[in-house]
């Protein structure tokens, strides 16, 4: 029988048949696990992934920052294609850089994270996946915030600092891109989705299909953890919870940060469960220009609540998965449903984990903007976990209130948090 990766290429160049030079593009199994998640959302939402800078009051001017962001998308295909899904198929139409800077306003006695995270809330599927939101600070002038906002589908965590990058350079340049600068992009950026496809399709084989789904035969469609009878009025859709630790010049054995999910998992759902969690790995295809794009693969870790085995035994586990980890996630769901029935590849859980010296700021004519978190914003998973590692560690959590009452979720933080303190120790 063909792989997922066979059979989506097979309805591509169908669909594709007879257009022209790639008005429609292929997308990555990275891409199908977005527009997975989007159908199974009840609201059809989008992942959005964005970045928040404080910039002293005044000092960012938007038309300049506009002008910025139509360079920076007419130099990366990605930033100028909206994702589709045409007879059935996930696609991305390559269109216009026609990206603008939006300064919603804020409704009376509205703090700008508030109106920063009331914009967020009504993004528009049809429209740009790269967008700016502005807000200034008219009232006490001290510091403006600004939003860089992608959807998922068009953008991994590997990309996120070039944007930041080449947006403050395009701030300062005034040079437009040039027509043949843009096509040879375009032919960059569709090779390299091949080559990944082309490793897709050679990863998704039978003996990687029987792994995983061993691997997650355990993990069901199970009834969510108890939800709270109700959000409170005025109650954000997310809460958070955030520490820092000493790195002591090292860095978390990735084992390390799962039995600490696990521990956190424990605390929320209880014991004598298998929760499946997420966390992104890979790279870009052997032989592909360093495109922006999202290629990161989701590798799913079924964590067992209760008492977790030894930390030897994670490792091993993990280092096993991650000889299948080039597996698309789609055809590791596939997989998991045929060893037995419920599970539609929903995530209880989410893993991110950066490095510090990746994440340049953003400039703007020689101003540094602040980086900063805006909490409250609805999340995808009903937790999410996510470590910044250098000099220090730097943790946080943020879990759905609609399924996570906070007294709850604020053991399961100091349970991630305690696992993770004898691990920081250890690297002294």
């Amino acid at each position: 029988m063909p792989s997922i990766t066979s059979q989506y290429l097979a309805r591509y160049r169908r669909i594709t048949a007879g257009e022209g030079a790639g008005a429609l593009l292929p997308v990555t199994g990275a891409q199908r696990r977005f527009a997975l998640v989007r159908s199974l959302d009840p609201a059809g939402r989008p992942d959005v992934v964005p970045m928040f800078f404080a910039f002293p009051h005044g000092t960012v001017d938007p038309a300049r920052l506009q002008a910025a962001a139509r360079r920076l998308a007419a130099r990366h295909t990605a930033l100028r294609s909206r994702p589709k899904v045409v007879r059935g198929t996930p696609v991305l139409h390559v269109g216009e850089p026609d990206i603008r800077v939006t300064r919603p306003a804020p409704a009376p006695g509205e703090r700008p994270a508030d109106t920063l995270r009331r914009a967020l809330a009504s993004w528009d599927p049809q429209a740009p996946p790269l967008r700016l939101f502005l807000v200034r600070d008219d009232e006490h002038r001290t510091e403006d915030l600004l939003a860089v906002a992608l959807d998922h589908a068009v953008c991994d965590g590997r990309s996120l600092a070039r944007i930041a990058e080449e947006l403050g350079a395009a701030y300062t340049a005034e040079s437009l891109v040039a027509p043949e600068e843009t096509e040879a992009e375009l032919a960059a950026y569709h090779e390299a989705v091949l080559l990944q496809l082309a490793a897709e399709e050679r990863a998704d084989t039978p003996e990687a299909a029987a792994y995983w789904a061993d691997r997650l035969r355990a993990v069901r469609a199970h009834a969510p953890a108890p939800r709270p009878e109700r959000v409170p009025a005025g109650t954000l859709p997310s809460g958070s919870a955030e520490a820092r630790l000493p790195a002591h010049d090292g860095r978390i054995p990735f084992p390390g940060l799962l039995d600490a999910c696990r521990a956190a998992a424990s605390a929320l759902y209880g014991p004598d469960r298998v929760v499946p969690l997420g966390y992104p790995w890979g790279g870009r295809p052997a032989g592909a220009q360093p495109v922006v794009g999202c290629f990161l693969n989701t590798v799913v870790f079924p964590a067992a609540t209760g008492h977790g085995p030894a930390p030897e035994v994670t490792a091993d586990a993990w280092w096993d998965d991650l000889d299948r980890a080039d597996m698309p996630f789609d055809a590791v769901v596939a997989a998991a449903r045929s060893a037995g029935p419920g599970w539609n590849g929903a995530l209880d859980g989410l893993l991110t984990v950066d490095d510090d010296s990746r994440r340049p700021p953003l400039v703007l004519a020689g101003v540094e903007g602040r980086e900063v978190h805006i909490d409250g914003r609805p999340v995808r998973a009903p937790f999410a976990v996510s470590v910044t590692q250098g000099a220090e560690i730097r943790l946080r959590m943020v879990w759905d209130r609609a399924v996570h009452d906070d007294t709850t979720a604020h053991r399961a933080f100091d349970a991630l948090a305690h696992a993770l303190r004898p691990a920081a120790r250890a690297l002294g």
